[in-house]
């Protein structure tokens, strides 16, 4: 018998098996294929769950429970998707995941309820954990009959890093330049002939220079502080001479559509202890979000003010936000400026809660505006 030659390859080996053999593997993997099932659903990236009417789970395979860190076959049976993966917005009805107004907009619910009701369904989602942090998911719905029941398979890709990283830099690049555009501009004032305050055009350069190495210096901490490898750095801080230097950073920036930043007869000169730089950023993102939903003219209230056990400072804009929202305001990715802008007031809630030991929050009205505050102790633990 003639020996058989060797296909040419630089790496893994080029033969392949005669047609015939491979038929024969497919119709014997076919008719056998229960009692390998459970390896190939366990083998698959993605979490996959079946979910019965009710949308509890009814199967869900190893990703999960490695997801979780947590072991265990019977890992979230009877539960909904929401409940098992520690969304926040399940505490807010009784009748737990699905039932909440936030669960409206939930791409997870949304898709779920299309794949029950016989339609194939890819939407994304954003679930916000007990813990502070967010998982994004890519969800796709399919209905699934069994037994004269009604069932959906349901697989869930993580694309939490993906969304990071396009998002971070959409917003890198948005600031960046724009605080460019700004540097170009007063660069080329400086070449014009005609008579111009050179001081002033120097101190305005001076000030768009420090905002840019900001920016870029922002951007870093924001991605360390997803990771949880961002540090702090407590110092004394007085809350009104922050505001002051806040209302100074921007006035500028202001002057450009005759708005203005106004600081409170009464505010409160608090002394705290807290992370300066992280503060300022909060605050910062806070005047940036007010005016860009300030039109010309409108003014921009900043506060501060002891409570029983810290400080609060808050920044108040006319305008407000719609009600159907506001659920949404705190997501990452989120923003009512339009797509891949929402990180401001993301970052707000990662940075006071995981970082600053504080809350934040807002209220928003067509009567009364909106007012975003930041509630902090007098002393930051570490």
């Amino acid at each position: 018998m003639a020996a058989q030659l060797r296909l040419p390859t630089a790496f893994a080996p080029a033969e392949r098996a005669e047609p015939e053999h491979v038929s024969e593997q497919a119709t014997r993997f076919q008719s056998e294929v229960a009692s390998v099932m459970p390896l190939l659903l366990d083998t698959v990236g993605d979490i996959l769950l079946v979910l019965n009417e009710q949308r509890q789970i009814i199967y869900a395979n190893q990703t999960l429970h490695r997801a979780l860190g947590m072991g265990g076959d019977s890992l979230g049976l009877g539960q909904r998707p929401g409940e098992i993966l520690g969304c926040t917005d399940v505490d807010e009805n009784t009748g737990g995941c699905g039932t909440s107004v936030f669960c409206r907009t939930c791409g997870l619910a949304l898709a779920i309820i299309s794949g029950l009701q016989g339609h194939e369904a890819i939407k994304e989602c954003s679930i916000k954990q007990r813990d502070g942090t967010a998982l994004e998911f890519c969800v796709r719905a399919r209905p699934l009959d069994f037994a004269d029941e009604h069932y959906a398979v349901v697989s869930l890709k993580d694309i939490s890093s993906e969304k990071r990283k396009h998002a971070l830099e959409r917003i890198f690049y948005h600031d960046i330049l724009n605080s460019a555009g700004l540097v170009s501009g007063y660069v080329a004032l400086m070449d014009d002939d005609y008579h111009m305050d050179m001081a002033m055009v120097r101190n305005s350069l001076r000030m768009v220079c420090d905002r840019l190495i900001e920016e870029i210096q922002t951007q870093r901490d924001l991605s360390s502080a997803e990771i949880h490898e961002l540090s702090v750095h407590p110092r004394p801080v007085n809350s009104r001479n922050l505001l002051e230097g806040i209302k100074t950073s921007y006035d500028a920036l202001l002057a450009l559509d005759e708005s203005q930043i106004r600081i409170v007869i009464d505010a409160e000169p608090v002394d705290l202890t807290t992370d300066e730089t992280q503060l300022r950023r909060v605050i910062g993102n806070m005047v940036k979000n007010a005016i860009e939903a300030c039109s010309p003219g409108e003014t921009i209230t900043l506060s501060c003010v002891a409570t029983s056990d810290g400080v609060e400072l808050a920044v108040h804009n006319p305008g407000a936000i719609p009600k159907a929202l506001k659920p949404q305001i705190f997501r990452r990715s989120f923003s009512t400026k339009g797509s891949h802008r929402g990180l401001g007031t993301y970052s707000m809630k990662l940075l006071t809660e995981q970082y600053l030991h504080g809350q934040v929050g807002f209220t928003s009205s067509p009567e009364t505006g909106t007012r975003f505050y930041v509630r902090l102790p007098l002393r930051m633990s570490l």
